[in-house]
């Protein structure tokens, strides 16, 4: 029988076996999901300053919303851990801890939460979103010791400073939609408004000294120094790509005229895991004196 002498082209690179193409291909998926799962479930602290001359000392906040609570995910222990390692003042909670039509096994999850923050000592401040709606969830939160500042407001003092803390539940927004005809703010104060949804153009128009929101997931998938992704307000792919002067207010720090509006990426993953250099955060935001 004639033996084939054949030889490989000159230059031609041999072929990878086969266990090996298989080995690549399992490293590569093992990175992926590794990079999926530290951009969805991995908590981080944001650190946030401010400066005014409406305080005489120091304060921390420590600021949670958009939790969508789940069966899995990230722990109670991990987010009531990461509050209690800060040392705050107060603690704000920003709405949507659970999702719309959540069984109430889950809907007991921030519940939980908010009771274990207040039992290490720190007070809660929250209103709701468009999600965690419901009376009994409401009520039990109140029950656990939060103050929920659905359409109220408080003044307190915290270190030596006065803080007016009002708060709105509001899930849409209407043109005639003013702040002043709900809450009036107080001369000598730090002027702290809770919104869930943002809406720079109202709020700038009120001037709380620090306006707090969440409900954007800060549109989830990001891209280093070109913002979100995809903008859903405006169904826009790559935004600031196409219009890099476009202000988009989906997260961290804006200023207005007379103050200054936070937005929180949040914590949880709704409604897909899709996070993408944007990962779930607990915002501790100090304010400090000016000057």
């Amino acid at each position: 029988m004639a033996e084939n002498n054949q030889k490989a082209p000159e230059g031609a690179k041999p072929k990878k076996p086969k266990k090996e193409h298989n080995l690549s291909f399992l490293l590569w998926l093992l990175l992926i999901v590794v990079l999926w799962w530290f951009n969805n479930f991995a908590l981080k602290e944001t650190h946030v300053e401010i400066k005014t001359a409406k305080v005489k000392s120091t304060l921390k906040f420590a600021i949670i919303s958009d939790l969508h609570a789940t069966r899995y995910g990230i722990s109670n222990k991990t987010i009531s851990n990461a509050i209690r390692e800060a040392h705050p003042d107060i603690v704000f909670m920003l709405g949507d801890m659970y999702t719309s039509d959540s069984k109430w096994e889950i809907m007991s999850k921030p519940i939980e939460l908010a009771a274990d923050i207040i039992s290490a000592g720190y007070p809660v401040y929250a209103v709701t979103g468009e999600h965690d709606t419901d009376q009994r969830y409401i009520s039990e939160l109140e029950k656990a010791g939060v103050n929920v500042m659905n359409y109220k407001d408080q003044v307190i003092n915290v270190r030596g400073n006065d803080l007016h803390i009002m708060g709105i539940d509001n899930v849409f927004y209407s043109d005639t939609f003013d702040l002043n005809s709900e809450f009036q703010l107080v001369d000598g104060c730090y002027n702290i408004l809770l919104a869930h949804i943002p809406n720079y153009d109202k709020f700038s128009a009120f001037g709380a000294d620090l306006t707090l929101c969440g409900d954007t997931h800060g549109e989830m998938a990001r891209l280093p120094f070109f913002g979100p992704i995809y903008h859903s307000e405006t169904s826009t792919w790559l935004p600031k790509l196409l219009d890099s002067e476009l202000e988009i207010y989906d997260k961290g720090l804006f200023d207005y005229d007379r103050g200054k509006m936070f937005v929180t990426s949040g914590i949880g993953s709704y409604p897909y895991p899709v996070r993408f250099c944007n990962r779930p955060e607990v915002v501790i935001m100090e304010v400090k004196p000016k000057g």
